[in-house]
């Protein structure tokens, strides 16, 4: 449960945030709005088709005991369970943005990314994160300052092969009040 849930969250974090890499420097904020987001996740199978995350099949298995404490844990770092359809919420707030503490996610991890494009309706990126070993080609795009849509498409080495997903995100922001969601705390560097 725990692996599910720490999966879930950095990837949700990192992805569901769609800008969430460490480059050579300081980034700008994303050109998004601070409040409360929606992101569906979901992944292309072999035929390019989206389907659900496979996180959601785990979630499904999992104990009404176990799923109420992972709901908890992620609601405590400002993320919503994921609804049936893949949909969590959260919130996200300028303070974030303006600390910094955003861009330190991937960095954290063991990450290094390198961006060939970040203009206001464009992100794209190669990361290399040699404690998870995996490479990972990333692009967003920005509909406006309410919606995102990204795909990252990531190699890694699991038991000594390789294996090569694609996760597909939606964004769209709900509005400015983030209700009873909190806002989103990063977790702390692995260090």
């Amino acid at each position: 449960m725990r692996l599910i849930a720490q999966g879930l969250a950095a990837t949700c974090v990192v992805s569901c945030l769609a800008f969430a890499v460490a480059g050579a420097g300081p980034l700008p904020a994303p050109p998004v709005k601070a409040g409360l987001w929606e992101v569906r996740m979901s992944v292309l199978d072999a035929d390019g088709r989206e389907v659900p995350a496979p996180e959601q099949a785990a979630f499904s298995r999992l104990s009404p005991e176990a799923r109420a404490r992972m709901a908890e844990a992620m609601k405590a770092r400002g993320i919503s369970m994921p609804d049936a359809n893949g949909v969590t919420k959260t919130c996200l707030t300028k303070a974030l943005f303006e600390s910094g503490s955003w861009q330190q996610l991937a960095s954290d991890a063991g990450c290094t990314t390198n961006f060939f494009t970040r203009s206001t309706t464009t992100w794209k990126w190669h990361s290399s994160c040699t404690t998870l070993k995996s490479e990972s080609d990333g692009e967003t795009v920005f509909s406006n300052a309410e919606r995102y849509k990204t795909k990252v498409t990531t190699t890694s080495t699991v038991s000594g092969k390789a294996k090569t997903s694609t996760r597909m995100l939606e964004g769209k922001w709900i509005g400015a009040d983030c209700g009873d969601v909190k806002p989103l705390s990063p977790p702390t560097g692995r260090k």
